[in-house]
Formats: structure tokens, C-alpha cells, sequence
């Protein structure tokens, strides 16, 4: 230790204790580190697989004589220092291959470079197909430092799905929450999505909505992803940001082939609703100009057309007899058409013997039109109504209770992109090895000018012509009510009936998401008689910020005669008959051709303008140290890490004040808005210890073990001091508040893990898993005894807010093998199998007990495929358990997700050396989605929907 720190650290009376300590370590480490590297030699060698065409990532490496190891990194290379002059006896592992072994003279000074060659039981297990994509991944997760899952693509670039979010759901622990029968966020352990953090080669990736930080990874295209490493147990050198999993996404370098590739692929796509053929394209290339120069990238396009029939009810409520009914139910007809456009570009450079530079890219746009047809029926009007059998319910309009119809068209097109720029590189010099990266990721989701929606009402009340409007609802299938009109229905088929109520058009809707980031590491490799002991710290700073513009505008028709009969079109709705509707596109063509005779509705307009806009600025500073031992059994990483935050956030308070209530002691003649500019600012910092370890007592079987504490930031549009409210001519109150006060999830998470790797293609794995979470977040819905909130008075509100406490346990088991041993044809059959149980319980303020929101307690994922020579076949089934969607005011009220089972199938040939042809079969038991609530002893329905299956069909070329 240099002479003097120790007083110095000692003697300043105004430095905590902690410090204090942070201070002294990190002192003693930088001494270790600049002591002087032992004389020896090095070995740096390369695996490849026996046909020379990938590099083999993650293969173990050992020193037999000196109980030393190491594994390979993605272009295949390893490294040991310090290796004493002498000849040792080197063996390389890698699972579904045959262990191999070379005889290794290492010089006394400098340095050999052995190259390895691994092969499976037959040509091409270890580069083509399910088995090389399971081998792969399967190596990784053995050799990787802590609790993980791993995806990977074969060597010509087949990735086992072809949307990102869909190819995790085969993983242990993963389930995919679903948007339009999309798997699209992702769900570890039974967790929110919220709870993850999602990088694309080492950068974080913002979030294109606006209100939330977890990213739909359907945005990214699996043709550009090269691997995804699912980490749920944290080491010091990773942001400490996430409880579920670290989901590291990873594009294709030149590095990870020994051979230039170029594939080509041509698909259609066809969904059973649509009835429609939908192409996509996709080229990707892998080349090296030099032995030390390469390129890799690629683009691809999808385009798919698809419908959803849904029904959603809302506001339930009992009756004095018990009965159950609705105040408004809408039947909703949708009509999609998605494009995904994604590009990625990668450099590769030796610039030197000891230093490697890259710079990597990834482009994704997602481009959403939908076309939503929606008729809806206002009841709340009625107290009283008529029952039948208990499956039906009865409804007649008169002049004390209307029947309000609603008839109305969204044409929204919006389009989310994601833009990522990595510029890194690593040096090795001698003991010590230096890793350095900045990068910039930007984020946006965008809709300009969509007609969101344009709606036509009618009021049927007593009619002075014939019998009062009449309804009957038919509950048999409670999932589908369906109705009758058993009077009047010529008024309700009637498009002239209804007049234009009002056009929301969205002039703006601007979210965007941007962080730059730069961060470096440092470390120190000290060779032990029976191991080696690595130091090494790092520091990395995060600059992030996210904002939302949101601009709307309100026409009401000036001349009264606009009706659904000028722009009547033909509904696809299969679960009821809901004609007359609108067109989809007649409704956006007439508003803009005769803009001259709608009326802007401006109090309406400048109060849904103002309430959403925000931004908020949060910068992060990390630092960490650690100490590493790697040897022959063992491997052990600990240390901590410092993460200092900071937020800057602009809001608005926003009220709307209807003509006839107070304001300012006066009463009211006209309804105002006012708005009120809001700034906060906060900082903390948290201390954030972790362990680590791997013991392998022997060959191929691993136990693991982790403690770590990790956090996880409010949504930043939670964060926003966004105060809305609305005040009717009573003085009733109701209110949206943003929470700038929310205090960051903090959990200790303690994980547990066995793993055997067969001595073939597969391996038994189990887990298991305990956090203590504190200061979970939920949104709660608050009534008048609340009242005020950042001393403004409400009547009812919806407020993010920290609960108390959670505590989430769980175990994941899972199996995979090639079962090869089996006599043939039989020995092409390879099945993986896993099951996660998570029982995630947390405690609000006012001491109810809930399930965290997104927990789904029970998750299995079981695949059975078959691979032999060109025949590639597999069949897969997942089930996810239901889980707590939103929170309700009671328990009662609480909105739940049901169970999914999906069953998907795809099959490929190869032709010839250069050609194959696949065919893929998506949701083919026509999983549908449900939500619910459980009011009065009885599942409720909140919403239903049906999509239909997918299938996908083409050719892969590759030269």
C-alpha cells in the first residue's frame, strides 16, 4: 500500500465509514495489481469444429498438470498466462463432441498457439440444425459464471424462431406475454417484464412506448442475432439493474465462422383470418477481407397481415339479488397489417498481436397500421334489469335509462425504431487485460395524423312510434356474450341512425428513448500453484433520456349530417354479427376532404395535449471492484458495485374545470383548463454486493451458487409529476398522478443451482431461487379518504405507488438430450424439456396481500424434435399459468390473465447442400387470450380474443 493513504483515509473525520472501507480496498487492489507478472510463457490457442467452418464458443479448456482452466471466447480462442516453460498435456471439451487432447511445449519466453478441432458422433452435429444450436447453447451455460439460459443460431445462420421474444419462451423460467397473439414482452421466473433489463451487444436498449422500460423484443428480427444469454444470477462488472433476468442479445460477428457465409431466404406467411399471403426476405453475410479484417450483417423484411376478434366488457357490478352485470360491453373487429424491417453491421479488427476492435450496428423498425371496428353499448344508465335463466340478461330503453351505440373506426398507423451503435474494443498485454466500449442506443415510437377514432352514436331512449328499444344478452358462454335486438332492430341496422359524435385525430405522438454510455474495465491475472486469481475493477457512466409529446385534437361536424351511411363499409367479425360499420379507410379520405366542415373542439384538445407530455432525464455513474479464482473445480467471483442515480423530470399539472364548479372562490361560466409546469429532482446511491460460484467436483457435473442485491428503477413515465384532473359542476375530483416520490424495487436474491451434461448432446438441470423484494410498485386506486395527493384534493385516483414488501421462491427443472442411443431411425429424436415453479406474494400499505403482477406460478415448455440427415422436424408446447394483470380498488375488481397453452410445428428439408426448404406452423391449437376478474364468486369477462393460426412457408439458400 503506498505510504501515507492508510492516514490519511483514517484521519478525514468527515468520511464515513464506508468509504472509509471502499477506499482501503480499492488501495490494496491497485497495489496487487501493480505488482510485477511472473517470467513465463503463454498459450493461445483456437477450437473449431472438425469441418472448419465455426468457432467454437465456450468450450472448456484445461492445463491438466496445473489445475488450470479457461474457455473460449466467440471467434474460438483461449489464453492462458504465466504458464511456466515445460510440456503439458492440454484437453479441450465441448458438449456433443469428443473430448480432445494435445501435447503443448510452452517456451520459457513467449508464446504457442495450438489450434483444436472438435467433432461430433456425424459430420456437421456441431454446425448445422437443432442438435448444433443445442450443443452450442448448452456449452455456454456450462461455462458461464452464473445462473443462465442461452439461444443460439447454427452456423448458417438458423435461429430457432423467427421473433425474438417467441424464441425465449422455450427457455427454463421464460414465458412471453402476448399483444395481438404476438409473443412480444418477456416474463422470467413469473415476473413482470419490468423487472428485466435488455442490452444488444452490451448496450442497454431503451424503450419505444412511452410508458415503461421493458422493451417488446418482436421489434428485433431473430435473422440478426447471432445469440440472446438469459442471466439471472448478477456479478459486479453487469448493471445491477434487474431482479428477473439480464437479457443480453448479441448481433453476428465475422469472428464467430472460420468460413465466409451468404444466405438467402424467401418466405410467405399466411394467417387463417386474413386469408392472406404475406412475404418475407431476409440476406445475411459473414466475410473476411483479411486474417484480421471482417464484416458481418444482414437485412430482413416481414410483412403481416392479420385479424383478432375480440369482446371486452367493463364495470361489473351486483345487483341487490346477487346478479352480475355489465355497464358497457364492445365487440371489437381487428384488422392488422405489421412490417418489420431490421439490419445489423458488423466490423471486426486485430489491430495488433494483443488488441481487438469492433463496431457494431443494429437497425429495427417495426411498423404497426391497425384498423379497429367497435361497436359498443352503454348501459349504465339501468339499475334494474331482466334475467333469464341466469344466462341471459334484458335491457329496454326509456327516457330514465338510454341505451347509448357507439359505432366507430380507428385507423392508427404508428411505427417504433430501434437504433444501437456499439464501438469497443479489448487489449491483452501480457497479465493484464484493459475491455473499453461506448455506445448510443435511441429509441421512438412515432403516429402522426391517425384518426384514433372517428365515432357515430345513437341514443335510444322511448320511442313515440313503436315498442321502446330492446336487448338481450346471451351468457351460456361467458367468455362470448353474444346479443339480439328483440325490438326495433330497423333502427339499429340502420347506418343513417347514427351521427358522427366526434373525430380524435392524433396530429402527434412522439415517444423517444436515447441513452449514451461509455464504460471500461481493468483487470489483473495472478497464475497460483493450483489455480489462477483475477482483480479487476471497472467504471461505467449511463447519460438517459426520455421523453413523450402527445398532441390531439377534437372535431365535433358543424353542419349535422354526417352519418355511418357516407362511409359505410362490411365487417370480418366472426364472433357476432355487428353490421352496419364503418369502412377502413372512407372515414380518414371524407375527414380530410372536407376538413372545412368539422369544428375544433379546443378546451377537449388542449387538455388531452397537455396531461401526457413529459421528460426525464436519469443519469447513472457506476463503479465495481472484484476478485476472481478460477481453477480446476472451482471458480468464485465477488465483489461490489456502486450505482449513483440521478432524475431530472418536467411535467405538467393538469386540470380540466367544467363550467358551473369553483374555482379561484368563483364559479365558473365556461369549462377551463389550466396547466401548471412541474420540476423535480432526486439522486441516490446503492451499494451492491455479489457472489458467485461454480464448483464441478467432477468432469460435467456443476453446482452453483449466487448472492446478490440488485434494483430496478421506476418507469420513467411513473417517475413523471404528471397531475391530471378532471372536475365536473359537483366538484367531484378524479385524477391520474404520476409519483416522482417512487422509491426503486431493492431485492437480495439468492440462487441455487445442479447441472449434469451428458457425456452426448443433452444435460438434467435444476434450480433454485428466493428473493426479497422491498418497495415492489403497483398502481393503486385511491378514493376520497386518500385525499390530497402532493397536496392536491381529489375525490377518486389512480397513483403508482410503492407497496411494501414481496417475496418471490421458485425451482426450474429442465431436461434436454440427443437420444442417439436409440436404434434407428429412432436415434434422429432429441426432446428438451423444463417446468418453473414461482410463487411471487407481496403486501401493500394498507396490508392486502396480492401476487406481484405478471407471476404466473406455474410455466412448461417441452420440445420434441427429430433431426437426420436433410430431415429437420419439431413440435412444441407451451403453457403459461394466469397471473394479476392491473390492480383493482378490491380484491374483487383485480384484472387477471387466464392460462395459454400454444402448440407451434415447423419442419425442414435440406435439398441439397445450398438449398433448404422449411414450413412453420404458429399457434396451431388456435390459443385464444382471456382476461377476467373475480366478482361475486364468478370469472368475469374483462376481454376475449381469437386469432387463428399462422402458417409460414420457404426456401433457405446458402453459398
Amino acid at each position: 500500500m503506498p505510504k501515507g493513504v492508510p492516514n490519511a483515509i483514517e484521519g478525514d473525520p468527515f468520511m464515513s465509514s464506508s468509504i472509509r472501507k471502499t477506499l482501503a480496498i480499492g488501495t490494496a487492489a491497485a497495489a496487487i495489481l501493480v505488482a510485477p507478472a511472473a517470467w513465463a510463457g503463454t498459450i493461445e490457442g483456437s477450437v473449431v469444429d472438425d469441418t472448419g467452418t465455426r468457432a467454437l464458443q465456450s468450450a472448456q479448456v484445461r492445463i491438466l498438470e496445473l489445475d488450470r482452466v479457461a474457455s473460449t471466447m466467440r471467434d474460438g480462442a483461449f489464453r492462458f498466462v504465466d504458464v511456466p516453460g515445460g510440456t503439458y498435456t492440454v484437453e479441450v471439451r465441448y458438449v456433443g463432441a469428443e473430448p480432445e487432447t494435445q501435447s503443448v511445449t510452452v517456451p520459457e519466453t513467449g508464446t504457442v498457439r495450438p489450434i483444436f478441432t472438435l467433432g461430433g458422433s456425424e459430420q456437421n452435429i456441431l454446425v448445422i440444425g437443432q442438435l448444433a444450436n443445442q450443443a452450442s447453447a448448452l456449452s455456454r451455460k456450462r461455462e458461464g459464471d452464473g445462473v443462465s439460459s442461452v439461444l443460439t443460431r447454427d452456423a448458417i445462420g438458423q435461429f430457432p424462431d423467427q421473433n425474438v421474444a417467441e424464441s425465449l419462451r422455450r427457455l427454463p423460467g421464460l414465458n412471453i406475454l402476448n399483444d395481438q397473439g404476438e409473443g412480444r414482452f418477456v416474463s422470467v421466473r413469473g415476473l413482470s417484464p419490468n423487472l428485466n433489463s435488455s442490452s444488444i451487444n452490451g448496450a442497454r436498449i431503451p424503450a419505444p412506448e412511452s410508458d415503461t422500460r421493458s422493451v417488446a423484443l418482436d421489434v428485433i428480427s431473430s435473422d440478426q442475432i447471432e445469440s440472446i444469454e438469459v442471466k439471472k444470477s448478477l456479478t459486479p462488472d453487469m448493471d445491477a439493474d434487474t431482479i428477473g433476468a439480464s437479457i443480453e442479445i448479441n448481433t453476428v460477428s465475422a469472428f464467430d465462422r472460420k468460413r465466409d457465409l451468404y444466405t438467402a431466404r424467401v418466405e410467405g406467411s399466411y394467417n387463417r383470418l386474413a386469408d392472406t399471403l404475406t412475404p418475407k426476405l431476409g440476406f445475411d453475410f459473414s466475410t473476411k477481407l483479411s486474417d484480421d479484417f471482417g464484416i458481418a450483417g444482414g437485412v430482413s423484411y416481414y410483412k403481416r397481415k392479420f385479424e383478432t376478434d375480440n369482446v371486452e366488457a367493463e364495470d361489473w357490478k351486483l345487483d341487490d339479488d346477487g346478479n352480475a352485470l355489465f355497464e358497457e360491453i364492445q365487440y371489437r373487429d381487428y384488422d392488422v397489417e405489421r412490417e418489420r424491417l431490421s439490419a445489423s453491421l458488423s466490423f471486426d479488427w486485430r489491430a495488433s498481436d494483443t488488441t481487438e476492435l469492433y463496431l457494431r450496428g443494429l437497425y429495427s423498425q417495426f411498423d404497426d397500421h391497425e384498423f379497429r371496428r367497435r361497436l359498443t353499448f352503454d348501459l349504465g344508465d339501468f339499475d334494474t334489469v331482466s334475467f333469464g335463466g341466469g344466462n341471459a340478461l334484458g335491457f329496454t330503453a326509456s327516457d330514465d335509462a338510454e341505451i347509448q351505440v357507439e359505432r366507430d373506426i380507428k385507423d392508427r398507423a404508428e411505427s417504433q425504431k430501434i437504433r444501437s451503435l456499439v464501438l469497443g474494443g479489448e487489449t491483452n498485454a501480457g497479465d493484464w487485460r484493459f475491455e473499453y466500449a461506448g455506445s448510443y442506443a435511441r429509441s421512438t415510437e412515432r403516429e402522426n395524423d391517425s384518426i384514433d377514432p372517428t365515432t357515430f352514436d345513437r341514443d335510444f331512449a322511448t320511442e313515440g312510434d313503436g315498442d321502446n328499444f330492446g336487448l338481450v344478452f346471451d351468457l351460456t358462454n361467458p367468455r362470448i356474450p353474444t346479443f339480439t335486438v328483440d325490438s326495433r332492430a330497423d333502427l339499429f341496422v340502420d347506418p343513417a341512425q347514427y351521427a358522427l359524435n366526434d373525430v380524435e385525430v392524433t396530429r402527434l405522438s412522439a415517444s423517444q428513448d436515447e441513452e449514451f454510455a461509455v464504460w471500461a474495465d481493468i483487470g489483473r491475472t495472478f497464475a497460483l500453484a493450483s489455480g489462477d486469481f483475477t482483480v479487476q475493477a471497472g467504471a461505467k457512466a449511463r447519460w438517459r433520456e426520455k421523453s413523450y409529446d402527445f398532441n390531439v385534437q377534437f372535431y365535433e361536424d358543424a353542419t349535422g349530417e354526417y352519418t355511418l351511411a357516407d362511409v359505410l363499409g362490411r365487417s370480418t367479425y366472426r364472433l357476432q354479427g355487428i353490421d352496419p360499420v364503418a369502412d377502413f379507410t372512407a372515414p380518414t379520405r371524407y375527414f380530410f376532404d372536407n376538413f372545412g366542415d368539422f369544428e375544433l373542439q379546443e378546451i377537449d384538445s388542449t387538455f388531452d395535449s397537455a396531461v401526457e407530455d413529459y421528460v426525464n432525464k436519469e443519469d447513472i455513474y457506476a463503479g465495481y471492484a472484484l476478485g476472481r479464482w478460477d481453477s480446476e473445480t472451482w471458480r468464485i467471483i465477488a465483489g461490489v458495485r456502486m450505482e449513483h442515480t440521478r432524475n431530472d423530470i418536467s411535467a405538467n399539472l393538469t386540470e380540466l374545470i367544467e363550467e358551473g364548479a369553483e374555482y379561484d372562490g368563483e364559479v365558473l361560466e365556461d369549462d377551463i383548463v389550466v396547466i401548471t409546469p412541474n420540476r423535480f429532482e432526486r439522486d441516490y446511491t446503492d451499494w451492491l454486493p455479489s457472489v458467485n460460484m461454480r464448483y464441478e467436483p467432477v468432469r460435467n457435473l456443476v453446482f452453483r451458487a449466487a448472492g446478490y442485491k440488485s434494483l430496478v428503477r421506476p418507469n420513467l413515465a411513473d417517475l413523471a409529476p404528471r397531475f391530471i384532473v378532471e372536475e365536473n359542476d359537483d366538484n367531484e375530483r378524479e385524477g391520474e398522478f404520476g409519483n416522482p416520490g417512487l422509491r426503486p424495487y431493492k431485492a437480495w436474491n439468492l440462487d441455487a443451482a445442479a447441472e449434469y451434461y451428458f457425456t452426448g448432446n443433452g444435460a438434467i438441470t435444476a434450480n433454485v431461487f428466493y428473493k426479497d423484494v422491498k418497495n415492489f410498485i403497483v398502481d393503486r386506486q385511491l378514493n376520497e379518504e386518500d385525499s390530497p395527493y402532493s397536496g392536491i384534493d381529489f375525490t377518486e385516483a389512480v397513483v403508482p405507488v410503492n407497496g411494501r414488501s414481496a417475496t418471490v421462491f421458485g425451482a426450474e427443472f429442465g431436461f434436454a438430450s440427443a437420444l442417439a442411443f436409440l436404434p434407428a431411425p429412432l436415434d434422429g429424436l432429441l426432446v428438451q424439456a423444463n417446468y418453473t415453479y414461482t410463487d411471487a406474494e407481496g403486501t401493500l400499505d394498507d396490508g392486502r396481500e396480492i401476487p406481484l403482477p405478471a407471476a404466473s406460478k406455474h410455466t412448461f415448455n417441452a420440445v420434441l424434435g427429430y433431426e437426420k440427415g436433410p430431415l429437420s422436424l419439431r413440435v412444441t408446447g407451451t403453457f403459461r399459468d394466469k397471473y394479476l394483470d392491473e390492480l383493482g380498488s378490491e380484491a374483487e375488481e383485480d384484472r387477471y390473465v387466464d392460462d395459454l397453452f400454444q402448440i407451434d410445428a415447423s419442419a425442414r428439408y435440406r435439398l441439397t447442400r445450398q438449398l433448404q426448404l422449411y414450413w412453420e406452423w404458429v399457434n396451431a391449437n388456435d390459443a385464444d387470450f382471456f382476461a377476467y376478474q373475480n366478482l361475486g364468486g364468478a370469472r368475469r369477462l374483462l376481454q376475449y380474443e381469437e386469432y387463428d393460426w399462422t402458417m409460414k412457408f420457404g426456401a433457405r439458400f446458402t453459398f
